[in-house]
C-alpha cells in the first residue's frame, strides 16, 4: 500500500479543521451521514437512466455500526463508490467537493439535494478518531479501495476486498483525556440522539443495530438481549408534506416533542415560499411564555434546517425581537453556508428570509386578532409585553410593524381594545387618545386625574405595563392622533368660558399659591387651581415630556442615576378643602404650611409614590385632627 503526504496547505488546513473550524466534536456524525446520502443520492440519480444500477430507491439505506471492544465506529452506505482517483482527489487534498462537482457536472438543481459544499466535512472524522479508514467500491468497477490515515502527517492508498457497491467509515476513537469523553460515541443512545438531532430528515434510511432485552418465552421474570436493526430517522420532514396531509393533531404533537412543551401551541403557521427567498417554514406561536422568557437568559431563535440537516439550533437572525416568542423551523437550499456548516454568512439571502417570516408571523397574528379575538387576547397575555417592548426598542424603528397588534384596557369598553378600534370611536370633538398610568385598572380607574376626561365622554387607555408609556412616547401618535396623558399639563378639552373661570379665580389666590410653593421647597414645579377635579381634592400632574409614572419606573431601574418629573400640584376649587386653605392665609400661615406638606404627601400616595417622610406625615394627620 503507498503512503502519501498531504501537500503543505492541506496539513494546514486539517490541523485548523480539527482545532478551530468546529465548534462541537459531535458535529462529526451530521457530515459523514451526510456525505454518504450525497453518495447514496448520485448513485439514485443514476438509476434514473441507469437500469443496471439493480438497486431500488427503497433498498437505499445508510448503516452505523458500533464496537466497543475495537474502539470504533463504522458508518457504510450502498451509494456510488469512489475509485481509486477519486479517493486521491477527494481525501487526498482537502476542500475539493465530490459532490460539488458533481451537482454542476450534472447541471442539476431541485432533482436532487446535494448537501455537501466545501467538501471539508469528512476530514471532522479527526476530532474524534485516531484513525480513519475508507474503504470504497464505485459503481462499474470490480475493483474496491482503501484510504487509510491517522492526521496531518500523511495517508496511505491501495486495493483492498468489498464485495458491494458503496463506501464504509471506519473511526478509530481516540482514548478519553481529562478535558474529553470520546466513549459517549460508542454509546448507542448518544449516536441515536445525534442521529435525531442532526440527520432527522436525511431521506435515506439510517438503520442501526440496538440491544434490547424482553421477556422471555414462558417466563414470568427472566429476560433475555437481543439485536434489532432500526432505523433511527424520521426521514420525511413534517413541513415538506402537503397541508392536506396534515391535522392540527399532527401538528401539535410535532411541537411538543420539537420544542419540549406539554402544552399545544395558540397557532401553527406552514408555509413554503420561492422566488428571491426559498424556504419551507413551520413555526409555532406558544400558547404560554416560558418560564424564562422576559429574562436575559432566554434565548430566541428558530432551528434552521439546509436540505433537512440541521445547521443551527437556534438562528437569532431569523426572528426580530418584537416575535421572539416565535418557536420553529425553516429549511432552505438557498443559504450561503460558512466552510463548517455550522453558521451561516450574513447575506443578502438570510435578511430576505428574515423578512419574508416577520410578514408572515404579522399577517397572521393581524388574521388571529380579527377572526378569532377570544384567542388573539389569549395570546396577548402572554406575549403582549414584548409586542409593546417591540414599539419602544431601537429607537422605534419596528414601530409600524407592531403599532395595530398592541391592546390597551379601556375605560369605557371594560375590555382590551386596540389603537385602530379606539380612533374608530373617537368623537369628533376629540383632538388626543387619552391615557393613565397605574399598577392596576382598578387603580387608575380611581385616579383623580381621569374624572374630567371622564365627564365629557371620552374613553381612557389604561397602561399598567412599565413599557406602556415610553412605548406611546416612541409611537407619538397613532392615524394622526397625538396621545396624551390625563396627568399632562394640560387636557386642551376645556371651554373658553372655563378657561377664564380658572383663569380669574386663580389671579385671586396667587400669592396664596406662590407661598405653598415656596413651603414645598422645590418639591414642585407650581401650585395651581386644577381643571381636571371634581370631586378629589388634590392631585399631581406633569409640567414636561418625563411624567410621574416613568420617573417611577426608571428610578426603580439598577443604577444610580435618579431622575425627577417635574410635577404640579393642582387643587380642585370646588372642594371645601380650597376655602380652608384660603382662609388659613389670611389667619394662620403655620398651619396653611402643613396643609400644604399633607396634600402634598396625598399626592404621591394617590399616584402610589412613597412619601418623603413617613414619621412627619404621619404626625401631621394627628396634628390637624385635634
Amino acid at each position: 500500500m503507498e503512503t502519501k503526504e498531504f501537500k503543505a496547505e492541506s496539513r494546514r488546513l486539517l490541523d485548523l479543521m480539527i482545532n478551530s473550524i468546529y465548534t462541537h466534536k459531535e458535529i462529526f456524525l451530521r457530515e459523514l451521514i451526510s456525505n454518504a446520502s450525497d453518495a447514496i443520492d448520485k448513485l439514485y440519480f443514476k438509476s434514473l437512466t441507469d437500469d443496471k444500477v439493480g438497486i431500488k430507491k427503497d433498498e437505499f439505506a445508510i448503516n452505523i455500526k458500533l464496537d466497543k471492544d475495537a474502539r470504533t465506529i463504522t458508518i457504510s452506505d450502498n451509494g456510488i463508490g469512489m475509485t481509486e482517483e477519486e479517493l486521491e482527489n477527494h481525501l487526498g487534498t482537502i476542500a475539493n467537493s465530490g459532490s460539488f462537482k458533481f451537482k454542476n457536472e450534472n447541471k442539476l438543481e431541485d432533482d436532487v439535494d446535494i448537501i455537501g459544499q466545501f467538501g471539508v466535512g469528512f476530514y471532522s472524522a479527526f476530532m474524534v478518531a485516531k484513525e480513519v479508514t475508507v474503504r470504497s467500491r464505485a459503481y462499474g468497477s470490480d475493483k474496491a479501495f482503501e484510504w487509510i490515515s491517522e492526521g496531518a502527517d500523511g495517508y496511505r492508498i491501495g486495493e483492498c476486498a468489498k464485495d458491494s457497491v458503496g463506501t464504509e467509515i471506519i473511526l478509530v476513537l481516540k482514548s478519553n483525556s481529562d478535558d474529553e469523553n470520546y466513549d459517549e460515541f460508542l454509546e448507542q443512545y448518544k449516536i441515536q440522539s445525534l442521529v435525531k438531532k442532526y440527520s432527522d430528515y436525511i431521506r435515506f434510511p439510517i438503520k442501526m443495530d440496538i440491544s434490547k432485552s424482553r421477556l422471555k418465552e414462558g417466563s414470568e421474570n427472566e429476560y433475555e438481549d437481543y439485536i434489532e436493526n432500526e432505523t433511527l430517522n424520521s426521514m420525511i420532514p413534517i413541513w415538506r408534506k402537503n397541508k392536506s396531509e396534515l391535522k392540527d393533531d399532527d401538528y401539535n404533537s410535532f411541537y411538543k416533542e420539537k420544542f419540549m412543551d406539554y402544552t399545544d401551541p395558540i397557532a401553527h403557521i406552514h408555509t413554503k415560499t420561492e422566488g428571491t427567498a426559498t424556504y419551507n417554514a413551520l413555526l409555532y406561536i406558544p400558547s404560554k411564555a416560558p418560564y424564562n422568557y422576559y429574562s436575559k437568559d432566554y434565548e430566541k431563535g428558530l432551528q434552521l434546517y439546509s436540505s433537512g440537516v440541521l445547521i443551527m439550533d437556534k438562528c437569532a437572525d431569523l426572528l426580530p425581537d418584537h416575535f421572539s416568542f416565535v418557536k420553529g423551523l425553516v429549511d432552505s437550499e438557498d443559504l450561503s453556508l460558512n466552510i463548517s456548516r455550522e453558521m451561516l454568512q450574513h447575506d443578502r439571502q438570510l435578511k430576505l428570509i428574515a423578512k419574508s417570516l416577520e410578514r408572515t408571523i404579522k399577517n397572521e397574528l393581524t388574521k388571529m386578532l380579527k377572526n378569532e379575538r377570544e384567542k388573539y387576547e389569549e395570546f396577548y397575555k402572554a406575549f403582549g409585553l414584548q409586542l409593546k417592548f417591540g414599539v419602544y426598542n431601537n429607537y422605534g424603528m419596528n414601530k409600524d410593524s407592531v403599532k395595530d397588534l398592541i391592546m390597551f384596557y379601556s375605560s369605557t369598553e371594560k375590555k382590551l381594545v386596540t389603537l385602530e378600534e379606539y380612533v374608530s370611536r373617537m368623537p369628533e370633538s376629540q383632538k388626543y387618545i387619552y391615557y393613565a398610568c397605574g399598577e392596576t385598572n382598578e387603580r387608575i380607574d380611581n385616579l383623580p386625574q381621569t374624572e374630567l376626561v371622564k365627564d365629557k365622554g371620552y374613553e381612557i387607555l389604561y397602561f399598567t405595563d412599565s413599557v406602556d408609556e415610553f412605548a406611546i412616547k416612541m409611537l407619538m401618535n397613532y392615524n394622526e392622533k397625538e396621545f396624551k396623558s390625563v396627568s399632562a399639563g394640560d387636557l386642551d378639552i376645556d371651554t373658553p368660558e372655563e378657561k377664564e373661570d380658572i383663569k380669574a379665580k386663580e389671579e385671586e389666590s396667587k400669592d396664596l399659591f406662590k407661598f405653598l410653593e415656596e413651603k414645598l421647597d422645590g418639591k414642585v414645579k407650581a401650585v395651581r387651581l386644577s381643571k381636571r377635579l371634581k370631586t378629589h381634592p388634590v392631585c399631581l400632574s406633569s409640567d414636561g415630556e418625563l411624567s410621574v409614572e416613568m420617573e417611577k419606573v426608571l428610578n426603580a431601574m439598577p443604577n444610580d442615576q435618579k431622575v425627577t418629573a417635574s410635577k404640579v400640584l393642582e387643587i380642585n376649587p370646588e372642594h371645601p378643602v380650597f376655602e380652608t386653605l384660603k382662609n388659613l392665609y389670611s389667619k394662620d400661615n403655620e398651619k396653611l404650611e402643613k396643609y400644604g406638606r399633607l396634600l402634598y404627601n396625598q399626592a404621591l400616595l394617590i399616584e402610589g409614590m412613597p412619601v418623603e417622610n413617613p414619621v412627619e406625615f404621619s404626625n401631621l394627620v394627628c396634628e390637624l385632627m385635634i
